[in-house]
């Protein structure tokens, strides 16, 4: 059981204090009844919660996808620069969440977002090999040597060890598909700075089995379907 006001404040009706104004207002119902009390315990996911007469979709997580622009940094909040949240339509945003995992600041595509905890967790750990596949253009050709070093796991000078990637090399050669089960720092460049290549470009079209929805332009996101939600677990061979 929780409270209307923290349910309501949770779901983008404002902070607390203009949640229980509008509580006060007489413009909540709960199952066809009127609530004017803030401290009114329900049962979200069973109760009809209604704000002017519409239906409050509960959801106790939310999964998001987003088609991340270059020049976003992936926060929960930055001082100097836009982050991922700040993307968000006021209908998605609400407190705690936060970017599942990261993508560089000039790196586009998918980011997930979602307050789960548990499942962030779950999906980043390399453990559940849960590949993410991207797309880069090089300033060279990819070789073959450089296909066997993915496949092998690569050494960073520094000691930092990869696991074992898949580097699919496009017909043009000067770019490749990319996918890794964990995330480390700039981990993709790095990899391919240590086969003497630098990224030009790099794009996340997958997690898992969810594909980038084509449909999402730049900064445009959408919540995901618990379909979507499972796919992400499922195995993505490119």
């Amino acid at each position: 059981m929780e409270r209307i006001d923290k349910v309501l404040a949770s779901h983008n009706f404002g902070s607390r204090k203009q949640v229980h104004k509008l509580i006060k207002s007489g413009a909540v119902q709960i199952n066809g009844s009127c609530c004017t009390r803030t401290d009114v315990k329900i049962d979200p996911e069973t109760d009809l919660i209604e704000v002017d007469g519409k239906k409050v979709q509960y959801s106790r997580f939310l999964y998001i996808m987003l088609n991340k622009p270059r020049g976003v940094v992936s926060a929960s909040r930055d001082k100097n620069a836009k982050t991922v949240l700040d993307l968000l339509p006021a209908e998605y945003k609400r407190k705690g969440l936060f970017p599942a995992g990261r993508l560089d600041k000039d790196t586009e595509g998918l980011i997930l977002i979602t307050d789960d905890g548990e499942f962030a967790h779950k999906m980043l750990s390399p453990s559940q090999k849960v590949y993410k596949t991207y797309y880069a253009r090089l300033d060279g050709e990819v070789t073959q040597e450089a296909v066997s070093r993915f496949r092998q796991g690569i050494l960073f000078e520094d000691g930092t060890q990869c696991l074992p990637a898949r580097l699919t090399v496009c017909a043009d050669k000067h770019s490749a598909y990319v996918q890794i089960c964990e995330g480390k720092f700039h981990q993709v460049k790095k990899m391919f700075c240590a086969c003497g290549l630098r990224v030009s470009y790099l794009k996340r079209l997958a997690v898992g089995g969810l594909q980038l929805d084509e449909k999402l332009k730049p900064g445009e996101s959408k919540m995901l379907t618990e379909c979507e939600k499972q796919l992400i677990f499922i195995v993505n061979m490119h």
